[in-house]
């Protein structure tokens, strides 16, 4: 077994040295997983081209949370753990270049000309033929130099404020007939797809790249001297002193109006630009030359979806069509499966995307939502899709008299302002709404149903590991079971009235949380394999294992 995660083994090191590996760089390496994806030619094509995008997004983040919490530290004065934030921000540099490199290499040597061979070209401007540069032009007046705004820094004209993961335009000019020189920002405006399709539908030019071709219309009567796209990431870490607040969904506001301007912590820039316009940038930015990368071909790699998203599914891996489960399953056509009837006689396991998530989570969330038995529905909220069925299901429940409660996680990283709005939506349909709780991350994926049956109250238990998310549902795996179990609904009863309102620890009947009393049942069952010696058998399935005490358990 190995055990991944941060700082160094409090007992007896092992002959290698450091027992563990440091979070940051293990996740590094995690990443560079998926970028071997995008560079294995046995996957179908577009499926690679997807899996550099996956890569590109996933860094974006890494630098959002992880590297902006490293020089938080360093900001700090934190010292602590077996190496320095400092440190640690080194060796990031150092490998995160590495595979700047290795993308850039993929992209230009195998991506862009497989594409090709496949009728999808990228094509530069400089390649297009006069009725091509025609076409762009028309299509630059009348779609995008209605929306570009050039801003100037001069004088009268601070240094613009670069939003995080724009894609910029850093553009010299020189005035004529002063010849003093300029420096403008041009922002690539996010609303337009990434790759301009040309009218042949095979060719695409960098969004980028139209723009810059018409410099010229935006800096009229200037002398375009050079111009290189440039990138800013910033840290988009909420920082929440939740103690200190009495409004939790005022702090999120306000922390999420502040993510807006937070600190830069790294600088993508076109390897041709001068170093003029880089020192200007590092100034401006308060930036250095170990927070910058230099990337050769295209910045921003992650607009590589908008590829992907073609409509070419012999270059995709075929589609996966999810089976309901067989618990589940109609027999008769003209009649819907009655899913109460089900769990009554017996607990139905899911096992997401091959489990169909529509015939089982969402159908049970949708049949007690329309269902006249039901009397309440208790359910937290994570992530949700943009659609959401489920969160439609318990809008409909409340309107029609039931008794609806949902703890929406206002802290679910990067979906904190989507959870705003849809606890909005349900608040002004008359559920129930709680904003997670004060210091901790509500992260358990429950639904409780309560049901007025001939023989009494009921209550009906869906519990999981993903996220009530159609989308993701189709993508993750992930484990959910349905149940009438007396003792799991008396928990999730429980479980509910302690997220909900006020209440201590309780002695649950059959599940475990945390923060109370989960890690200590996972240490008394390693401790219960470890006394087995060679015959006993650990088997864990995780994103990510840091806690220290289970990670010395395993040791």
């Amino acid at each position: 077994m190995t055990a991944l995660g941060s700082g160094v083994h409090s007992g007896n090191d092992d002959p290698g040295g450091a027992a563990y590996i440091n979070r940051d760089l293990s996740w590094l390496e995690f990443n560079a997983r998926v970028l071997a994806q995008a560079e294995d030619e046995s996957i179908p094509f577009l499926e690679r081209v997807k899996f550099a995008a996956i890569f590109s997004h996933n860094l974006d983040e890494f630098f959002q949370v992880r590297v902006a919490g490293l020089k938080d530290a360093i900001e700090a004065g934190a010292t602590s753990g077996s190496v320095s934030p400092r440190e640690q921000l080194k060796l990031i540099g150092s490998r995160v270049a590495e595979l700047v490199a290795q993308l850039s290499q993929l992209w230009r040597r195998q991506l862009q000309s497989a594409l090709s061979d496949h009728g999808i070209r990228v094509v530069s401007v400089d390649t297009l033929s006069a009725d091509d540069r025609g076409w762009l032009d028309s299509l630059f007046d009348d779609r995008l130099f209605p929306v570009l705004t050039p801003l100037a820094v001069d004088p009268g004209h601070p240094f613009p404020y670069i939003s995080n993961l724009s894609l910029n335009l850093a553009v010299i000019v020189r005035d004529p007939v002063n010849f003093e020189q300029r420096f403008a920002r041009v922002k690539v405006p996010p609303l337009f797809s990434r790759f301009v399709p040309l009218p042949d539908g095979e060719r695409y030019v960098p969004l980028e790249g139209v723009i810059a071709t018409h410099l010229d219309r935006l800096f009229p009567g200037m002398i375009i001297e050079r111009w290189c796209a440039f990138r800013v990431t910033r840290n988009a870490d909420l920082s929440l002193e939740e103690e200190e607040t009495d409004d939790l969904l005022s702090a999120v506001e306000t922390e999420l109006r502040r993510r807006r301007f937070g600190k830069a912590v790294r600088l993508e820039v076109d390897s041709s630009v001068d170093p003029a316009d880089v020192a200007l940038l590092h100034e401006e930015l308060e930036l250095g030359p170990d927070d910058t990368y230099f990337v050769t071909d295209l910045l921003d790699l992650g607009g590589l979806w908008s590829i992907y998203a073609l409509d070419r599914p012999e270059l995709k891996d075929e589609q996966w069509v999810a089976v309901t489960q067989p618990l589940l399953q109609q027999i008769d056509e003209d009649e819907d499966v009655d899913l109460f009837a089900v769990l009554r006689q017996k607990d139905v396991l899911v096992h997401h995307p091959y489990d169909s998530y529509t015939s089982s989570v969402e159908a049970f969330v949708e049949q007690a939502a329309a269902d006249p038995s039901v009397l309440a529905i208790k359910q937290t909220l994570y992530r949700t899709s943009g659609d959401s069925p489920i969160v439609k299901s318990l809008i409909r429940a409340a309107e029609a008299g039931k008794q609806v409660a949902t703890l929406v996680e206002l802290k679910a990283r990067f979906d904190e302002q989507a959870n705003i709005a849809w606890a909005r939506a349900l608040e002004r349909a008359g559920v129930h709404v709680v904003y997670g709780l004060v210091g901790l991350k509500t992260h358990s994926k429950v639904c409780l149903v309560v049901r007025a049956e001939a023989d009494g109250i009921r209550r009906y238990v869906h519990i999981g590991t993903g996220n009530y998310n159609p989308k993701t549902a189709r993508l993750y795996e992930d484990i959910g079971l349905l149940t009438a179990n007396p003792e799991v609904g008396a928990d999730a009863t429980d479980l509910f009235n302690s997220l909900t309102g006020y209440s201590r620890a309780v002695d649950y009947r059959r599940i475990i949380t945390a923060p109370v009393g989960l890690r200590r049942r996972f240490l008394e069952l390693i401790a219960e394999e470890a006394q087995h010696g060679a015959n006993g058998a650990i088997t864990m399935k995780m994103n990510a294992l840091v806690d220290q005490p289970i990670l010395d358990a395993l040791y």
